[in-house]
């Protein structure tokens, strides 16, 4: 039943988001809303065939469960608010009012190719790791550890590295150079909440202090 209902979310989502941002481009025949439509029906299907069989954790991520930071909370909040604003802006600047340049496929196809590329290691990430929630949580029912294998080798959040990649795409897919502003803000919460998970799991986690002194980086290889 989960499974199904991941699939149907992921499927109803898409549909809300993309309805929004035609709706805020004002026209049928808006391109990027149909390429932004046709990488996002790809994503859900990758996330479902990626984790349909990992039922535990499908139900891990389908619930906030006990003890989920009042931080997270907030972030989680304020990120899908400025991820309603991406849609929005780039919806009436490439779309309705073309404030931006004129619509260019190689620039929309490279977002195509630096989504999926975000998705992958997004999906690796949470693959890789058995306890990869939707939330930051010290998940003792389940008996949670340290994962320091695979991505978890190069750098301690490989699953935001991702997102924030697959987030830089959607000003490219969209051709909207005033929906960067927001993608930015989104950005700068993602690397907020890594260094407060971070921090969290430093605190709460056994075995995560000696993990950070193996893989000393949290996000991006020789950088931070």
């Amino acid at each position: 039943m989960e499974k199904i209902k991941l699939l149907v979310t992921g499927f109803v989502t898409n549909i809300v988001f993309t309805t929004i941002l035609f709706i805020c481009a004002g026209r049928i025949n808006y391109t990027q809303g149909w390429v932004f439509l046709s990488v996002n029906i790809l994503s859900t299907l990758m996330n479902y065939l990626s984790i349909h069989k990992n039922s535990e954790l499908i139900n891990e991520r389908s619930k906030l469960g006990e003890g989920v930071k009042s931080w997270d909370k907030l972030l989680l909040g304020l990120s899908a608010l400025i991820y309603m604003a991406i849609i929005v802006i780039a919806g009436f600047d490439s779309g309705r009012f073309q404030w931006s340049p004129n619509f260019n496929w190689i620039v929309s196809i490279s977002g195509v190719i630096l989504i999926i590329i975000g998705q992958i290691l997004f999906l690796t990430a949470r693959h890789q790791n058995n306890f990869f929630s939707s939330v930051v949580r010290i998940q003792k029912e389940r008996g949670h550890v340290v994962c320091d294998t695979g991505l978890y080798k190069v750098v301690r959040h490989p699953g935001y590295l991702g997102m924030i990649i697959s987030l830089i795409a959607l000003p490219l897919i969209t051709t909207s150079v005033w929906s960067i502003i927001p993608t930015l803000i989104a950005v700068i919460l993602l690397l907020i909440r890594t260094s407060l998970e971070d921090k969290t799991l430093i605190n709460e986690l056994d075995g995560y202090v000696e993990y950070t002194k193996k893989t000393h980086n949290k996000l991006i290889p020789f950088v931070w």
